[in-house]
């Protein structure tokens, strides 16, 4: 598990992400001894068990496709669908790992393709994508040429998930490291950062995009992706209890008030570039994610409400320069 990370640290030591280097050791250390979760032996014994195989061929352009049924037999791709299904819940995806399709609960392929045409060419670029799941997103930000691509999650199925798939496509220039944003120093050194799906989570949702802020560089792009609820600059929608059955979802704002948070906090050239009702198509239950989806989320009898009766989800893909 530390090559994991000493790769990591090999590869930032001469860029302008080294000073990085001054805190990152200390804080993976003590997640190694402290914040593992129960299930981790679990997860570890299966990324020690997965085949190795020669991969041929690899897709992360088109979709997130590496190797294909012909690399292995019949005996050997059952052992492979056993041990990923191991790893459930499958959330973000879909992956296609030689010949076994991940149907995972989202459709991230769809956000991927409503955000690709809106943003700056990846090329060369160092990337961060922060609260980045299993990094389904992380594999296409490399296939569209990014030099650097840095995930931060702090969940360690999702660690595990992620280095399940590098055990299949081993790019030393693609990463994943179990943190939350709390723990990111000011960075100010990335060309392009993406949070998706994370505003609503936090509690304090301007500190939360000045700490997206203070990791780009000068001019770097911010590409945010979140719930957004109709109205003008002052609405916010804050749910009593629970939204769509979550209970820490603490500010959904209009596109309006958005744009506002964002200037306030010294962002430019806000635009906002895709609004899009989330569809039962999009984000639903799979052989991979068999627990509830989005269909027991919405009201049985109007789903353009939630179950709890507010607006069913409506998400938004804003841009932005620092």
């Amino acid at each position: 598990m530390n090559h994991w990370f000493t790769d990591f640290y090999a590869t930032i030591a001469k860029t302008p992400l080294s000073h990085w280097l001054e805190t990152l050791p200390a804080q993976l250390s003590h997640w190694q001894k402290e914040a593992q979760h129960g299930d981790w032996p679990k997860w570890e014994k299966v990324i020690k068990n997965l085949p190795e195989i020669s991969t041929t061929h690899v897709d992360i352009k088109t979709k997130v496709e590496i190797g294909t049924g012909e690399d292995v037999n019949e005996g050997h791709q059952k052992q492979l669908t056993h041990l990923l299904k191991r790893m459930m819940p499958w959330r973000k995806g879909p992956f296609h790992l030689h010949g076994v399709h991940i149907d995972t609960e989202w459709r991230s392929d769809w956000k991927w393709d409503r955000l690709l045409p809106h943003i700056s060419d990846l090329h060369g670029r160092n990337v961060l994508d922060i609260g980045c799941g299993s990094g389904y997103h992380l594999w296409r930000m490399r296939g569209e040429g990014a030099e650097l691509v840095v995930g931060i999650d702090p969940s360690d199925l999702f660690l595990c998930q992620f280095q399940t798939i590098k055990h299949f496509n081993p790019d030393p220039n693609v990463h994943l490291l179990p943190l939350g944003v709390e723990q990111l120093p000011e960075l100010k050194a990335f060309d392009t950062v993406f949070s998706m799906g994370v505003l609503y989570h936090r509690r304090s949702p301007i500190d939360f995009l000045a700490q997206l802020k203070s990791q780009l560089r000068k001019g770097g792009e911010l590409v945010l992706e979140t719930l957004v609820i109709e109205g003008d600059v002052n609405t916010v929608l804050v749910p009593t209890d629970r939204y769509a059955k979550m209970r820490n979802v603490w500010f959904i704002p209009s596109c309006d008030a958005l744009t506002l948070w964002l200037e306030r906090v010294g962002f430019k050239d806000i635009k906002v570039v895709n609004k899009d009702v989330t569809s039962l198509d999009e984000q639903r239950q799979t052989p991979w994610m068999e627990t509830e989806s989005l269909a027991d989320f919405l009201d049985p009898n109007d789903t353009s409400k939630t179950i709890e009766g507010y607006p069913a989800p409506l998400r938004a893909i804003f841009i932005a320069k620092a």
